[in-house]
């Protein structure tokens, strides 16, 4: 057999970063290395993996088919030479998870998992939802830990945890002492949101749909903290997760507000893998201590 498992690192590489001058940083080799590699393994089967496209290499549809089997064989490589190892390296997980996710939720399933796995190395990579789906069609990471369903026909999306987002306002705010919403405020009051393309805010226009364009949207902030700091001085009202201004409510500095009938901001998060990726013992793991929860 002439392929090697260097071939298909080498491949895979260049597949994430588009580039061969990256790939080589990612894999501690010499540019002209992992040129000649690619090279090689076009050459001797005389295929063409990539499409060059200025100074990016991007994958044609033979390189997207290679992508998904490559990524198979390495990942069962990998988890052999683990095992082989006394499953020294086993575990090892890169996590992809939007803000909201990561802050307030993902960080509590690290005790049981390193319990579990004692030697491995997390990565936790924090972005808006659709960034981290970007992420993982990319192989950049194994999970996804997103906030709004994906329809990209590569994914296997399991429904996860359910979550409501919740309209508030300052403790100080006239708002606060009814604890009420009406259509009128809705289309009054200056609002404080995530920025557009969260997992929150989409959602947040989907529910309001029949008066977002009316709402005057006054301030929009990619962190959660930046909203509520913004919302306690006075600036406006806001709408985060409940699960983001849980000691906020119970402190009584921020007030949330009953809505109008009709308007329902309970939604559902997901965890997201790749269809025909393998799924290594340590991902398996994660997804079960998820489903858990």
């Amino acid at each position: 057999m002439k392929l090697t498992l260097k071939q298909l690192q080498v491949f895979l590489a260049v597949a994430q970063h588009k580039n061969t001058s990256l790939a080589a940083q990612a894999l501690h080799l010499s540019q002209s290395a992992v040129s000649a590699s690619l090279n090689t393994l076009e050459q001797y089967y005389q295929v063409q993996l990539f499409d060059r496209v200025g100074k990016r290499l991007e994958l044609n549809s033979l390189g997207q088919e290679v992508r998904v089997q490559a990524e198979q064989l390495l990942g069962q490589a990998q988890a052999l030479e683990s095992g082989l190892a006394g499953y020294k390296d086993l575990g090892h997980l890169r996590i992809g998870a939007s803000y909201t996710i990561a802050n307030h939720m993902a960080i509590n399933y690290f005790s049981d998992y390193l319990t579990q796995f004692p030697e491995a190395k997390i990565d936790l990579i924090s972005a808006n939802s659709p960034d981290i789906v970007t992420k993982l069609l990319n192989y950049e990471i194994d999970i996804a830990m997103i906030e709004v369903r994906s329809a990209h026909s590569d994914l296997l999306l399991e429904p996860w945890v359910e979550d409501e987002l919740v309209v508030f306002c300052s403790a100080n705010h006239p708002l606060a002492q009814t604890g009420r919403l009406s259509e009128a405020d809705i289309l009054k009051e200056r609002w404080i949101l995530r920025e557009p393309d969260s997992g929150a805010r989409q959602f947040f226009n989907r529910s309001f749909a029949h008066l977002i364009n009316e709402m005057p949207i006054y301030l929009q902030f990619r962190h959660n903290e930046q909203i509520k700091k913004a919302v306690e001085s006075g600036l406006g009202i806001g709408c985060l997760s409940e699960k983001v201004l849980g000691t906020n409510l119970e402190s009584g500095n921020l007030v949330p507000l009953a809505l109008p009938a009709g308007i329902n901001l309970r939604r559902r998060f997901y965890l997201a893998t790749l269809k025909d990726r393998y799924r290594s013992l340590g991902a398996q793991y994660w997804l079960r201590l998820c489903a858990a929860a």
